[in-house]
């Protein structure tokens, strides 16, 4: 049995109000790949931040121990002398400075007269990409890599500092299942060569497949530490949440045929956009898509298929358009502006919660009356204070946002509270449509589950729901009906009865399908949703 190379002791963490960790126990062994896992406020990313030199020695109780030696850092620099490096899910490159630049930023190899010898730097940094598999010029700028490609910079990065011990938090959230393959592939040779990885992830198939053992936090506190051999994915679960979760998608008393029978809420006509970036390029084809009062739509697709495009171009944000309409219950909508479509009664919920979804620095209160500030207003024009106060304290019991108070910083909330404080500055628009763009990407199962109840009960009360995710079984488990997207085109539309990962792949990967989808499309709405494109 390997030794252990990390120990992390009765660790405490309190932050104003909250115990973020309470008497935690870590150990990790050498040369092993330690999955840490738990729900959003779990404590993972606070106990990472500790072990990082974030939070430095001295803000904590408790010890860390390396190679039997206990240790206090004081700073990121302190950690990684240690072999110790963080590759958090918010990837830490400069993306106007070239690949190695970024590799030995810090770090930078100096000459004997102390200016950079970038002969050496691009030596080396073509080393440590040969390390992690990349063939890429290191003198290439990283604005023009793919997430996939920065994300093994920042690995190689890791390997340039000797890293011991490699941290990765949510490293999977934003590549392919082909970068995620790679990933796995890279993790288990650098295993066999005796480096040792903390991998944190929600994505319990990954768990389960790259992980010898798993650590559970829950609360705040260690749940315990376990061979997966001793788990199954109900199980872990249970552990994570405190509780049985029996099923991960809640039941929907909404029928199907009572679905197709509601009148259309919302639809896109013969839409066609541009690409911004590239002269001449259609980004969008031809798109013709609609949604029933009470109905959720998922729009599936892979990476790069055009979903986000599609409706950032409803917005009036992104490409320019040259043809095509927008409806809502029959009446054209202006989309020139983010502010004539919020103020028709849609609204888009963004897959970047932290860049665009919520602002981290403001509170909850100021965060969720903010797009609904002008149907606040008393009779001399001031914002009525007593009605914010009412409406967001309401909405946060309604979506049961876990927050010592309203006037909590946002930064300082889970993932999965944050994308309700996100959800319920929409609803506070009283909206008719919601687009929600990857509605559960980065929190952990339990609070997914409540995002899909929050949505489940929105349906019902007739709102129309527009979902994009990535994620298969969200798709399947969630969507009422689904549109798949391939290179900016509709490639088929499943009703959820017949949908089947296999199907929705098979529209995913070929474009083929486009002409015959979109006649399915619209001759599928005209007969009230019984006339779909078989795969």
């Amino acid at each position: 049995m390997s030794r252990n190379i990390l120990e992390m002791r009765q660790i405490r963490k309190e932050f104003p109000g909250v115990v973020a960790l309470d008497e935690v126990n870590f150990s990790v062994r050498e040369g092993e790949i330690h999955a840490l896992v738990g729900e959003n406020g779990a404590g993972k990313s606070t106990l990472m931040k500790i072990l990082s030199g974030v939070h430095p020695g001295g803000s904590y109780s408790g010890e860390i121990v390396i190679d039997g030696k206990v240790k206090k850092f004081e700073s990121i620099k302190d950690s990684e002398k240690s072999g110790v490096v963080v590759i958090y899910q918010e990837l830490a490159l400069i993306k106007y400075m070239n690949v190695s630049e970024n590799i030995f930023l810090g770090n930078e190899i100096l000459d004997k007269t102390k200016l950079i010898d970038w002969d050496t730097t691009l030596l080396r940094a073509r080393k440590a990409l040969d390390e992690v598999g990349l063939k890429i010029n290191p003198a290439a700028r990283v604005i023009n890599l793919g997430i996939g490609t920065q994300q093994l910079v920042e690995i190689a990065k890791a390997v340039a500092k000797k890293a011991r011990i490699l941290v990765l938090d949510e490293p999977t959230s934003a590549l392919t299942e082909t970068e995620i393959d790679h990933l796995m592939d890279l993790l288990r040779v650098f295993r066999e060569r005796g480096m040792t990885c903390i991998f944190i992830s929600h994505k319990l198939k990954e768990v389960f497949s790259i992980a010898d053992r798993i650590t559970v936090l829950c609360d705040g506190k260690t749940k315990g530490t376990y061979d997966k051999t001793e788990l199954d994915e109900d199980k872990l679960i249970s552990l994570m949440v405190g509780r049985e979760l029996t099923q991960r998608f809640p039941q929907s008393n909404r029928k199907p045929e009572e679905i197709a029978e509601n009148e259309t809420a919302f639809e896109i006509k013969n839409w066609t956009v541009y690409d911004p970036e590239i002269a001449g390029k259609i980004a969008l084809n031809n798109i013709n898509l609609s949604v029933r009062k009470g109905e959720i739509l998922g729009v599936a697709g892979l990476m790069g298929a055009g979903r986000t495009e599609l409706m950032l171009s409803l917005l009036g944000v992104w490409g320019k358009r040259s043809s095509g309409e927008a409806l809502l219950f029959g009446s054209p909508v202006a989309t020139r502006t983010p502010g004539d479509v919020i103020s028709a009664g849609i609204n888009y919920l963004s897959e970047d919660r932290k860049g665009s979804g919520v602002i981290l620095i403001q509170n909850v209160k100021n965060n969720m009356a903010l797009a609904s500030l002008y149907s606040r207003l008393n009779k001399a024009g001031l914002i009525d204070q007593d009605a914010e106060l009412a409406a967001v304290e309401q909405m946060v019991k309604s979506l049961r946002i876990k927050t010592p108070s309203i006037e909590q910083l946002v930064q300082n909330l889970s993932g999965g509270n944050q994308q309700k404080v996100a959800l319920g500055k929409w609803l506070l628009t009283k909206p008719k449509v919601i687009i929600l763009d990857e509605p559960t990407r980065g929190i952990d199962v339990g609070a997914k589950y409540e995002i899909y109840a929050i949505m489940q009960n929105l349906a019902e009360s007739g709102i129309a729901i527009i979902m994009i995710s990535s994620e298969l079984p969200e798709i399947l488990g969630m969507s009422d009906r689904i549109l798949v997207m391939h290179e900016g085109t509709i490639t088929g539309e499943l009703l959820k009865a017949e949908a089947t990962q296999e199907k929705v792949l098979s529209y995913a990967t070929r474009s083929s399908y486009a002409t015959h989808s979109s006649y399915a499309t619209r001759s599928s709405h005209a007969a009230g949703g019984k006339n779909i494109e078989r795969s």
